[in-house]
Formats: structure tokens, C-alpha cells, sequence
């Protein structure tokens, strides 16, 4: 799977002056010309946050194999966590589609789990597939993770009951752009799915040129708005790679465009979206990808989240000119190489995080 170099990803986002499109028949386009980005600072602060440890990616990534009925993955360095299988995802998926390489997950307060598959058959365009968590449990899927892992794979031509059970928790979206797919967020304050839409030229590395944002209907699982506008101060930047929301409703994203993680905070709405880009550096990175970013509300803590390797600190911090210290810092390297393609947080605290090879859902067992 390709990705994306932490070195060329940054990001900067415009006001919408209100002009709209219909595109595809249903999704409303809304198209910005001038820029947005507000109190750019010219000047950054560098900050050395040496509790995080750079993690480069592994050559092969480990590989869990089907038979595993549980896998399990922690921490070897720095803070202690450890993620134990909790959803085993459908393979093959709904039809005998290809649900292969997830890229991101979401998780809403009502208790629905949302996954976003990229297949690498179908460059740039992916589907979201939404998961009633409650209703696997009752199901059983939480003591018995390979029930989900099989829902879809008939015995002697047909499915059982059990499956037919289990396949009425799963609601399956049907393909759209999403560019690489791993930026889904829940917006907690206003119960809305977000994502960016980073399409990949041909042959290319980088995504193309300008921002283009997405509202997902819970109902659809596509998109029914975007939010189109140009990336650009002193020439193109690319970006848009990783979203979380907070708990009042403020988007974040981070990026690095060479000098170390640049971390993004704004708003979100059907007619403004509008970042600053904070005013702190943080000289260390996690790893070699920007993989995901994801949001703590039992903590109020951000988490940066790059090949098995996750780093947070208080997201309150970043105010002002922002407070962020070295002590600040959490950091965990995990363990064994997953390829770790997500990271969100329930309302208890504990972490739901996606990885891939074979793709799977694992929980901590602790407030994380």
C-alpha cells in the first residue's frame, strides 16, 4: 500500500465564500476561492519533545494469520498499553467484495463503529461500512471475535441464522471518492462523520493540489456535502492526511513539512472551515508515516499516530501560543508491526485501534 512521506504532508484551509455546486446528482460541492488560514505565525517555537521516540517502518509488516481467534498487541517502550482483538472484520466482505486494506475508523457516541476500505483495486475510491457495536455484543462477537470475521462465507451454499443475525448489524456504503481514506473523524459536538478526500495523481506520491473535505451521511455512509477549496501559501502545499475533533467541536489535523510535526486546529461547518496552524513545533517524530490522529475525551488528550508508534499530549496545551512541554508527552512504540491504520476513543477512555494484515479492531484494556 502506498503512503504517505511525513516530510511532504502540510495543510493550510479557506473560508467558503458561498458559492455551490451539485455534484453526482447528490453531493453539494461548496467552492472557496480566497484563503482561510488565520494567525499564521511566521515564526515557530521548537519544541523538543524528546519523550517521543522516532520509530522507522518495517521493511515487512507482521502478518496475524486467520486462525487466530484473538491477536494482541503492546507496548515495548515508554507508556504502558496493551490492545487485545475485539472485532475480527468480515473477510471476504458483503457479496464476496474485496474489503481489504481499512484505512481509517470512527466511533460515535451512539455506539456505531464506522470503518473506511480502500481497496487497492479501486485507486482513490473507497466505502464505509458502519458496525452496531451494541448489537455484536449481544450477539456475541465480543467473547467470539471470528463470528464477524466469517459472516459473509456460506457453509454447504447458504448462510445460518447466526450470520443472518450478524449481518443485520452491518450496514455496507457503496463506493465513492476518498482519495488514500484515512482521515474519517466523528465530530461529537454535532454528531457528524468528516473526512478528506486526497486523491493521488497517477504514478504520483503526493496528493493532487487543493482541499477538499467531506460531511458523510451516518444514514448513506456517503457523501452528502464537500467543502472544495484551494491549498495554497507561497505555492501548492499538499496535505489533508489526518482530522480528529474534540469534544467542543474543534478539528485538528498535524503534518510535517520538513522542520517536525506541525499540528493544525480550526472549525468545521457546511459554510466555513477555517485552521491556524498552532504555534508550537515539536522537533520529534513518532515514525516515517502519518497514519491517523485521534482524540481522548476521558483524557482531553490528541494522539499522533504514525507506524506503531503513538504519541499524545493535552490537547488544552495548544492555546495561545500554546504550553505544550517534553513533559506533556506520552508515548508508546507497540508491538508486533501491524501496520497500524487508525486510532479513536469511546467515552470511557479506551482506544479502539485498526490495523491491517489481517484486518482487525483491537481494544485497551485500559483507559488509554
Amino acid at each position: 500500500m502506498k503512503r504517505f512521506i511525513l516530510g511532504v504532508v502540510s495543510l493550510m484551509t479557506c473560508f467558503i465564500l458561498g458559492q455551490s455546486l451539485v455534484a453526482n446528482a447528490s453531493v453539494k460541492v461548496y467552492h472557496q476561492h480566497s484563503t482561510g488560514l488565520i494567525n499564521h505565525p511566521s515564526r515557530m517555537r521548537v519544541l523538543n519533545n524528546s519523550k517521543v521516540k522516532y520509530v522507522k517502518v518495517v521493511k515487512r509488516f507482521t502478518h496475524m494469520r486467520k486462525s487466530h481467534k484473538t491477536n494482541q498487541m503492546k507496548s515495548v517502550r515508554g507508556k504502558k498499553v496493551t490492545f487485545k482483538t475485539r472485532y475480527l472484520l468480515p473477510y471476504p466482505g458483503k457479496g464476496h467484495e474485496h474489503w481489504g486494506n481499512p484505512q481509517s475508523i470512527a466511533v460515535s457516541k451512539s455506539g456505531y463503529m464506522y470503518v473506511v476500505y480502500c481497496p487497492t483495486s479501486t485507486r482513490n475510491r473507497g466505502r464505509v461500512v458502519r458496525f452496531n457495536m451494541k448489537r455484536l455484543k449481544t450477539l456475541g462477537v465480543n467473547k467470539d471475535p471470528k463470528l464477524l470475521q466469517s459472516v459473509y462465507v456460506k457453509h454447504h451454499g447458504k448462510y445460518s441464522a447466526k450470520q443472518k443475525n450478524l449481518q443485520k448489524a452491518i450496514k455496507t456504503g457503496g463506493l465513492f471518492e476518498t482519495g488514500h481514506g484515512q482521515s474519517l473523524a466523528y465530530n461529537s459536538k454535532n454528531h457528524g462523520l468528516y473526512m478528506w478526500r486526497d486523491n493521488l495523481a497517477k504514478g504520483a506520491v503526493q496528493p493532487l493540489t487543493g482541499g477538499y473535505i467531506q460531511h458523510i451521511s451516518t444514514k448513506t455512509l456517503k457523501p452528502n456535502w464537500a467543502v472544495k477549496f484551494p491549498l495554497v501559501s507561497h505555492g501548492y502545499i499538499h496535505g489533508g492526511h489526518s482530522l480528529a475533533f474534540d469534544k467542543h467541536g474543534n478539528a485538528y489535523f498535524w503534518s510535517n513539512p520538513g522542520n517536525g510535526v506541525n499540528v493544525y486546529k480550526g472549525k468545521i461547518s457546511a459554510h466555513h472551515v477555517a485552521f491556524r496552524r498552532t504555534d508550537q513545533v515539536f522537533k520529534h517524530l513518532p515514525g516515517t508515516h502519518v497514519q491517523s490522529m485521534g482524540y481522548n475525551p476521558k483524557r482531553g488528550r490528541l494522539y499522533l499516530v504514525s507506524d506503531d508508534s503513538v504519541a499524545s499530549f493535552p490537547a488544552k496545551q495548544l492555546k495561545g501560543r500554546g504550553s505544550v512541554t517534553n513533559q506533556s508527552f506520552d508515548w508508546s512504540e507497540l508491538t508486533p508491526k501491524r501496520e497500524t491504520e487508525g486510532l479513536t476513543f469511546d467515552g470511557s477512555g479506551h482506544g479502539y485501534l485498526l490495523t491491517n494484515h489481517s484486518p482487525e479492531v483491537l481494544v485497551s484494556t485500559t483507559v488509554y
